[in-house]
């Protein structure tokens, strides 16, 4: 009978520990223990966090495993400084796997100049022998368009007219007041400006580069 209560005991105690709960304010508190580790190069949250067969793949498109993660977190250089900041979390915590998405504002000084980026994330934590750890990472960037420009209106006329992308897809651009305006494709845009000769369209991702060519020269 004791040996049977012992036995129980121990496989209720084993049950227990390899079923810990987590919550999505725990996960966000060790996502930031992480992020607050960054610019002292301190690696241990990193090592205790991510399981050893983990796989993170930053905004560069870049793939680490846990070694290379690891050795790639290092004090920042002299003269820099700066703090990545955790918003908008979302989680999805079933069984023992747990989902964290959230955005990561970056603030970063560089000799006195402030730069700042901001970034989406979503790990993947698994929970092991009773232990949470992030499984897989996805980061990606979010780009933001230039500060708009003041267009200089008396260049507008060398700009206006018919533009021929591929055969049978032309763009027509016209003026209105201190806007451009194309027309084609199925679709009007308004454009705005954005650098010397560069425009962009507000409703799409398209962008548009004036280029002025030099005179044609006659060869013998």
């Amino acid at each position: 009978m004791k040996l049977a209560l012992v036995t129980f005991f121990y496989t209720v105690t084993l049950v227990y520990a390899a079923d810990v709960p987590i919550t999505q304010d725990e996960l966000v508190r060790r996502t930031q223990e992480l992020y607050d580790a960054v610019v002292p190069g301190n690696q241990a949250p990193w090592k205790k966090y991510f399981a050893d067969d983990c796989i993170f793949a930053d905004e560069k498109g870049h793939v680490f495993d846990k070694p290379k993660l690891i050795g790639d977190i290092t004090p920042l250089p002299s003269g820099y400084s700066g703090t990545i900041k955790i918003e908008n979390a979302q989680s999805r915590i079933i069984g023992n796997t747990a989902i964290l998405s959230y955005d990561a504002d970056e603030t970063e000084t560089i000799f006195g100049q402030n730069l700042k980026a901001r970034y989406h994330v979503t790990d993947t934590w698994l929970q092991r022998n009773g232990n949470w750890q992030i499984i897989a990472s996805q980061a990606h960037r979010y780009y933001e368009d230039p500060a708009l420009g003041k267009a200089d209106t008396k260049r507008f006329a060398d700009y206006i007219g018919t533009y021929e992308l591929a055969p049978g897809q032309t763009r027509s651009v016209t003026a209105e007041e201190d806007n451009y305006s194309s027309n084609g494709m199925a679709k009007r845009s308004n454009c705005s400006r954005k650098h010397q000769r560069f425009f962009s369209a507000k409703v799409s991702k398209a962008e548009f580069c004036f280029v002025t060519l030099p005179a044609a020269k006659s060869m013998r």
